[in-house]
């Protein structure tokens, strides 16, 4: 069986102002989304689910999911924030949604296989999607073992400024042990440096993997999620602002010894569109991959 790109795109409507507004990007107007689909589909994942917001579900399929459905079957869920479990209400001035773990559970239903989890904003590459797709296919049967693809720190920068970037730490077996948010990393003095809360900073190794939000899990996932989920909302109910990120899930599992989770190494090198300023060098670059010739122009015919 072949595994699920799970992509999450509930949050489209606000970030880019509405679907209108979702930047094409590529030689013919591709969005950033596009290359990600098309490398998972010659990755060879066997099923496309995106989670949205059911109020821009007649806008989306018509003006992106329609586009993949020749190439692969497509499947939609829906991220609000009423999705509760029974006994929890949302709070009348809550306006933030709950984060990319509840977007994950919304696929519960619709996902029974190895799947991997996505940005819908952000360039991963073909070796990220290639090395996932490996390490998913192996997992058939397999239970608690689950991967993040580790992208090189020095190969998810901007030239704009500086960057947020989940540091990743590994066990000699390269298994992943902790993820420590990092607010504020640029390439400063010829090196890459974090300033932490104190305004110090910390150099930081070329090579250091990082969190670009690229998991692989088993089914058994949405249901620690879920029971996780009941105890993050016992405890936040007062905080307007929390959000059930998966990297709490991860950590939750991995200091409990539920599961375990592989960092796997990429080569590729991401990008997104950070500051507005990036935006050219998005243009130039995917501009370059096509005359290259490592994409067709345009993509999805």
């Amino acid at each position: 069986m072949k595994p699920t790109l799970f992509v999450l795109a509930a949050g489209m409507g606000s970030r880019y102002g509405g679907l209108k507004q979702l930047d094409g990007l590529g030689p013919n107007g591709e969005t950033i989304m596009d290359y990600s689909i098309y490398d998972a589909v010659k990755s060879g994942f066997g099923k496309l689910v995106f989670v949205i917001r059911k109020s821009f579900e007649k806008e989306f399929v018509e003006k992106i999911a329609s586009k993949y459905d020749k190439h692969i079957p497509v499947e939609i869920v829906f991220q609000e924030l009423t999705d509760l479990p029974e006994g929890f209400t949302v709070h009348a001035d809550r306006v933030k949604p709950w984060g990319t773990n509840h977007a994950v559970l919304m696929g519960k239903d619709v996902i029974k296989e190895p799947f991997a989890v996505i940005n819908a904003d952000d360039f991963y590459g073909r070796d990220g999607f290639e090395t996932l797709a490996k390490f998913l296919t192996n997992l058939e049967g397999s239970k608690n073992h689950y991967c993040m693809v580790g992208y090189r720190l020095c190969n998810t920068l901007s030239e704009s400024g500086s960057v947020a970037r989940g540091v990743c730490e590994t066990d000699k077996d390269g298994f992943l042990t902790s993820v420590v948010e990092r607010t504020h990393i640029e390439r400063k003095d010829g090196k890459i440096q974090y300033k932490d809360a104190e305004n110090y900073w910390y150099e930081l190794a070329e090579n250091t993997p990082v969190s670009m939000n690229m998991w692989g899990f088993t089914p058994e996932y949405f249901q620690y999620s879920a029971e996780y989920f009941v105890k993050f909302l016992e405890l936040n109910q007062s905080n307007l602002k929390a959000e059930y990120f998966i990297p709490l899930m991860v950590d939750h599992l991995i200091t409990n010894k539920t599961a375990d989770v592989k960092v796997l190494d990429t080569t590729s090198k991401w990008f997104g569109v950070t500051y507005s300023e990036d935006r050219d060098g998005v243009v130039a670059k995917l501009q370059q991959l096509a005359d290259n010739g490592e994409y067709p122009s345009p993509l999805w015919k």
